[in-house]
């Protein structure tokens, strides 16, 4: 029996022995694959975006080597000097009107500026709430006929005073429903456009358009009233 049992552990011993060996060749196996995985990956990966890059350009109409081209004569011919005025336009956007002594303009937008600063110094005039005039036939007319009936007749007022459309800097709208309830917003911004924003008046004011229950005057479908600013000769 010792016999036996002496003959037995080699045994056991040299199966543990390649187990371990085999174990030892599985982990070389498995660490060499994912190095080769990953290999590929950036292969793939670094593909894919030169291939989107390419996608763009052809989509912009503009080949790779043209683009190169045209990018590196802009950089070297870029003068240093011109970066300060680069940023000064960036800070004043395309319509503003800013600097000392002037009426600021800032924001603007289609019919109106956002903001507008008037400095000290200058001269303002207020016009009260008006609108439109009863037509021969008796009716009143629609909105943009009462926009621009009640713009002709500041217009004809500032002129008598020495003042102009171009003055403007502010427009309060009060309006009402016209027919069937609705009230015509794109009706006043009709009339509204033929005044301000033109090429006799490029200027435009800031401005407030309010719906209200009613009007005094029954035929009224809008009431303005208008502040005029300028700076003395």
């Amino acid at each position: 029996m010792a016999k036996s049992n002496n003959n037995a552990e080699p045994e056991v011993i040299d199966s543990e022995a390649e187990t371990v060996e085999g174990d030892t060749e599985t982990g070389g196996s498995e660490s060499f694959l994912p190095q080769v995985s990953n290999f590929h990956m950036v292969l793939i990966t670094g593909f894919g975006l030169a291939l989107l890059v390419i996608i763009v350009m052809l989509a912009s109409g503009t080949r790779p080597e043209q683009a190169m081209a045209e990018a590196i004569p802009a950089t070297e011919s870029a003068p240093t000097a011109s970066a300060p005025a680069a940023s000064a336009a960036a800070a004043t956007p395309a319509g503003d009107i800013v600097g000392e002594g002037v009426i600021e303009r800032k924001g603007e937008g289609r019919h109106f500026y956002t903001t507008i600063r008037i400095p000290p110094g200058a001269e303002t005039l207020y016009l009260s709430g008006s609108g439109a005039r009863q037509m021969e036939d008796g009716t009143w007319g629609d909105m943009e006929q009462q926009t621009i009936d009640t713009f002709n007749r500041f217009k004809a007022t500032l002129e008598g005073e020495g003042w102009s459309m171009s003055d403007i800097v502010q427009v309060r709208a009060f309006a009402v429903a016209g027919e069937y309830g609705l009230l015509d917003f794109d009706g006043f911004n009709r009339g509204y456009r033929q005044f301000f924003g033109t090429q006799d008046n490029p200027m435009k004011p800031v401005r407030s358009f309010v719906e209200i229950a009613g009007l005094v005057v029954p035929g009224w479908l809008v009431e303005i009233e208008i502040r005029a600013a300028r700076m003395p000769d």
